[in-house]
């Protein structure tokens, strides 16, 4: 929802700083205070003086009509007596309008003395070209039908009405000494509604006083554009949007409301009645309107627990929690008749149905013998990519958990399954037309790109089979789908010219055309692509919703483009009815924003209409046919194309003008072209609850404009059995009067001569009926079907869907980040932190491939922590400061250290463990072992230190030791080391075991005694090295701990002093 309503407070917050930067005089910055339901009153006028000293106004702000008749407002009263009055109703419910909500927000304002003749009403909006100033020279709570009285001004978009014009638009009924005053405060307060972002903007009573002159709002009721606040939110501040009165969002409604703001998914909830017998689970925005309306349809709208959709390709986490909300919902309370789950959606065009669903089995899963035991029917509809391994696996799962599921594809009408839960007569997408097709001749449908196009139409069509487009922004997938559909098509060459993408220099991407390799040139700057390829007509804007204002102004101004598609949603609505104002003047065709763009079958398709290849072979979208559509979902266009598809001889063009307020293009832009166009035979409308471009169709319809037949739907009758306003899946969703409802529309349209179904059920067998009167009557001679070309699949989706296999070029058993969450060895990234395993555990996960026990996570990171450094002399230091004074990076002077690493130095830990524990295995006592490695002429690793003695001990070996025999299992080589110890401390004290030693001795005990070990698994991780990478971790933080320091001090290059180098010739070798 773009348009939100704020506190009254928030919006003269917002004209009072809007004031105080401009420094106009008729703008005075008006005084406020704000009461929530902590607010401390005894404490507030330290904050705001003025409320000790002024007679005030108190009055609930919380989006309630009409304060002044519901008796809650307190007038003229003092501060003692506003606290009591807010006192009195500050956490009480009160029923207004049959709406039962508490009052806990308040504003307090100076009390304003007035007369009658000093109120006005005053009005700006937002409309598709222009904004509406509405005045009325008499205001207040009894100022009526303010639609019909008062006076209008439209400011073009983009344009400040001047004084004279509102003067002599508005203010005519005013007393003349009182108009320039007003006028300023006028064309202020619309440059304040036009720099805010603001949508609507109503003062009842505008009171202006003089002597001196003065214009106060009193009463104020607003809405922002949401989508805008990344441009406004210095502007706008820490501001709330509040929902209705009495309207309290439940804490599954928040939580889901939480996981939405989260990703870029799309997930939403409204529970409508907890005691409901019938629940929804739909994908799709569009589609979970047209099943809310469906369910109202048929009688059951009281018995409609919950609106809501999840779209967007969520995750399977995501649509877990989705689903498994819901279901907690309905299974709190049984029904009597048990209850009815509807897991709907249309025709996905990129979500993997196949993934989303394994979200909605887990959470069946889970509740399944809730269902079983609550006798809940569970009904399936849903299509798109992988759709077949996604109704498979629900389908299994029924019969595995024995629940009463039925489960439905494309071959089944969208709303079907309610029909089905109901027991109601269910529509059919299969007609006998058997006798009539036989009867009828076909038209021939030649793909060859020289076929001559009439002139008529040429003039209607906004694509041809010549269309070429350049896309903006690295969109591979949509660009690739874009060529296969030309390949499939038969195009002789791709309808993408070029790329532009901003953020890196110019080269080539590889796409496929059918079974070969092509390059696409990648262009950082639009203008260089236009130049180059000066075809192109049509650009696909996938910008963001904040840069695709400024790339589509930069894309009008090169007259070569036409058509730009805005696929984006969450678009400023200033920013798009200023680009509609600009593609006016330069004659080019908007599509969009907030849209999946359009398709005309056997020519071209924007971006990802129409789906992946399966659903453009399903609904024979390679081929044109003889009906074509106008909508505003991207979703339910691909509704259209099937139905279309399997009731007509199939789809001519298709077009989704967007679901945001103020669409580039409406729908009576496009019918009048198909209306112009010889090759379309009937016209398609799905339409929706909100705005008013129905009945600008109508109106068209009633003058004659219109004269093919136009079978009209418009979604959202179900707005009326809701029990609070409910903004459906599109900004432009919500009706903001009575004519604006689908019921009305629906009506208007059929008074024109729409042919409107009774339902969204009826909607394919009246298209059906509809074509098939045209045919009958020889006006529509059918086209035949061809055999498309073979694209390959990509094999990417074929693996996805499990249609091939190959051996894998690597093998990985430690990580896993292909799903939701990054996994070592098995376990989930999050709980790593939650279960705190620290360093020690990680490493135990990422190196032994299983969690280790508490104790040995923290040997580990002891193990580290003694390691980390020993001073600079040592040779690993040394060579990383050397290299590091060279001028090298971190990396370098890191691995020039650890280069060093080996028998001499470092390398201890593995010969240590192996020695010793060879010795200990072998059963060589102490004595014995020492005298071996005498004979054997080797020193013992692990044993001996240069400066430490058994005078001088080595406190990381006491520290180590201590551990290991207050935690270990057992010692027993650590034991048979110390024993070494004093065998060799006998001939000399520094004979000492050292930490290498002390280390190696001890996690050879650890690996052999924690129990997470064999014998043998224990003695491979020994002779694989792991001890030796212990050191090599933990010193690594010493030596970039060196380099750091090294950079800090900015040492110079090291050179060695010659005077300590020995030059050594032959002759004294000899």
């Amino acid at each position: 929802m773009s348009q939100k309503a704020i506190l009254e407070y928030d919006g003269k917050r917002l004209l009072s700083s809007w004031m105080a930067m401009n420094g106009n005089d008729t703008l005075t910055q008006s005084l406020a205070a704000h009461v929530g339901p902590k607010t401390d009153l005894n404490e507030l006028p330290t904050q705001n003086e003025w409320l000790l000293t002024r007679r005030l106004v108190v009055k609930p702000d919380q989006l309630i009509k009409r304060r002044g008749k519901a008796n809650l407002l307190a007038l003229n009263v003092t501060w003692t007596e506003a606290q009591q009055w807010i006192e009195d109703r500050r956490g009480k419910a009160v029923n207004i309008e049959s709406v039962t909500g508490v009052i806990n927000n308040f504003i307090v304002e100076p009390f304003i003395p007035h007369g009658q003749d000093d109120e006005y009403y005053l009005c700006v909006s937002t409309e598709l070209s222009v904004d509406v100033i509405l005045f009325h020279h008499q205001g207040g709570v009894d100022v009526g039908d303010v639609d019909s009285k008062a006076v209008r001004l439209h400011v073009a978009v983009g344009t400040v009405p001047s004084p004279e014009e509102i003067q002599n638009t508005l203010l005519m009924n005013v007393p003349i000494h009182r108009r320039a005053y007003l006028s300023d405060y006028i064309e202020g307060l619309y440059q304040f509604f036009t720099t805010y972002q603001f949508s609507y903007l109503e003062i009842n009573p505008l009171v202006m006083t003089d002597n001196p002159a003065n214009v106060v709002a009193l009463d104020l009721a607003a809405k922002l554009d949401e989508t805008a606040r990344h441009e406004c939110h210095k502007l706008w501040g820490s501001i709330t949007f509040p929902p209705p009165f009495g309207r309290v969002s439940t804490p599954d409604e928040e939580y889901i409301n939480s996981l939405d703001e989260k990703t870029g998914a799309s997930l939403k909830l409204s529970v409508l009645n907890e005691n409901g017998r019938v629940w929804t689970v739909v994908a799709g925005g569009g589609a979970s309107v047209i099943y809310a309306d469906t369910i109202s349809d048929f009688g059951m709208g009281h018995e409609l627990a919950n609106y809501g959709e999840y779209s967007g390709a969520p995750t399977e986490s995501l649509t877990y929690e989705y689903a498994r909300t819901i279901l907690q919902l309905m299974t709190k309370t049984a029904h009597p008749l048990g209850k009815i789950l509807i897991i709907g959606g249309g025709i996905a065009n990129f979500t993997n149905v196949a993934e989303t669903f394994k979200g909605i089995n887990r959470a069946i899963r889970d509740f399944a013998d809730t269902l079983r035991s609550q006798k809940v029917s569970i009904w399936v509809r849903r299509a798109g990519p992988n759709y077949q391994e996604g109704l498979k696996r629900i389908t299994e799962l029924g019969v595995s958990l024995n629940l009463d599921i039925h489960v439905y594809g494309p071959e089944t009408h969208l709303t079907s399954i309610v029909a089905m839960a109901f027991n109601k007569p269910v529509a059919s997408l299969e007609f006998n037309d058997a006798k009539a097709d036989a009867e009828q001749i076909k038209r021939n449908i030649s793909y060859l790109d020289t076929v001559e196009v009439s002139d008529a139409e040429k003039a209607a069509s906004i694509f041809t089979r010549n269309t070429t487009a350049i896309v903006n922004g690295m969109q591979a997938k949509a660009v690739q789908n874009m060529l296969d559909f030309d390949y499939i098509c038969g195009r002789s060459t791709p309808s993408v010219s070029a790329i532009v993408y901003t953020f890196s220099a110019n080269h080539y991407r590889k796409f496929y055309w059918g079974p070969k390799e092509v390059m696409m040139p990648v262009y950082q700057n639009l203008s260089e692509a236009v130049k180059l390829f000066p075809n192109v007509d049509v650009c696909v804007n996938f910008a963001s919703s904040r840069s695709v204002f400024d790339s589509t102004k930069e894309m009008l101004e090169y007259p070569q483009l036409k058509v730009i598609a805005i696929i984006a949603e969450g678009v400023p609505e200033k920013r798009t009815r200023q680009l509609i104002a600009c593609a006016a003047t330069k004659g080019v065709t908007l599509i969009g924003p907030a849209t999946v763009g359009g398709i005309k079958p056997g020519c071209f398709r924007i971006g990802n209409t129409g789906g992946m290849l399966d659903n453009i072979i399903a609904s024979k979208l390679y081929r044109p046919g003889s009906v074509a559509y106008v909508s505003r979902s991207g979703g339910l266009s691909n509704e259209l194309n099937n139905v279309i598809s399997r009731t007509t001889d199939g789809v001519y063009e298709g077009i989704a003008i967007g679901g945001d307020r103020y669409p580039a293009t409406t729908f009576l832009n496009h019918i009048l072209r198909f209306e112009a166009n010889p090759q379309v035979y009937m016209i398609v409308l799905l339409g929706e609850v909100g705005g008013s471009l129905e009945h600008e169709v109508c109106e068209a319809l009633a003058s004659g404009r219109i004269t093919k037949p136009l079978v009209a739907w418009c979604t959202g009758t179900c707005a009326s059995i809701f029990p609070y306003e409910v903004q459906f899946g599109h900004a432009g969703a919500m009706a903001q009067g009575t004519l604006e409802t689908a019921h009305a529309k629906n009506e208007a349209l059929k008074a024109a001569g729409a042919i409107v179904p009774a339902n969204f059920e009826d909607f394919a067998s009246t298209i059906h009926e509809t074509y098939m009167k045209l045919v009958r009557s020889g006006v529509l001679v059918p086209k035949c079907e061809v055999e498309p070309p073979t694209v390959p699949v990509d094999y990417d989706w074929a693996r996805k869907l499990g249609l091939i296999r190959r051996p894998a070029a690597f093998v990985s058993s430690i990580t896993d980040e292909r799903g939701e969450e990054l996994t070592y060895a098995g376990m989930k990234i999050s709980k790593v932190f939650s279960d705190n395993i620290g360093v020690g555990g990680v490493l135990g996960l990422l190196w032994f491939r299983r969690r280790l026990p508490d104790y040995a996570c923290r040997f580990i990171d002891m193990v580290l922590m003694v390691t980390a450094d020993h001073g600079p002399a040592v040779s690993g230091a040394h060579n990383t400061i050397v290299t590091a004074r060279a001028g090298k990076d971190l990396i370098s002077s890191l691995c020039s250290g650890l280069l060093t690493i080996g028998p001499r130095f470092g390398g201890a830990l593995d010969g240590a463990a192996a020695s010793f524990a060879e010795a200990f295995d072998a059963g060589l006592s102490p004595e014995e072992f020492v005298q071996d490695m005498r004979n054997k002429c080797q020193l013992i690793m692990g044993i001996g230190h240069k400066i430490k003695s058994l005078e001088n001990p080595d406190q990381r070996v006491v520290l180590v030791k201590n551990f290991a025999e207050k935690y270990f299992e057992s010692t027993e080589l650590l034991d048979y080391a110390l024993a070494v110890e004093k065998v060799t401390t006998k001939k000399k004290s520094n004979l000492i075991l050292n930490v290498d030693g002390c280390i190696g001795a001890c996690f050879v005990d650890l690996l052999r005694s924690c129990g997470m070990f064999t014998r043998a698994e224990a003695d491979e991780y020994v002779k694989m090295g792991v001890l030796n990478g212990l050191f090599v971790l933990g010193r690594s933080i010493g030596f970039i701990g060196h380099y750091l320091d090294q950079t800090r001090l900015k040492q110079d290059l090291y050179r060695h002093d010659t005077d300590d180098i020995s030059y050594i010739t032959n002759v004294d070798i000899a």
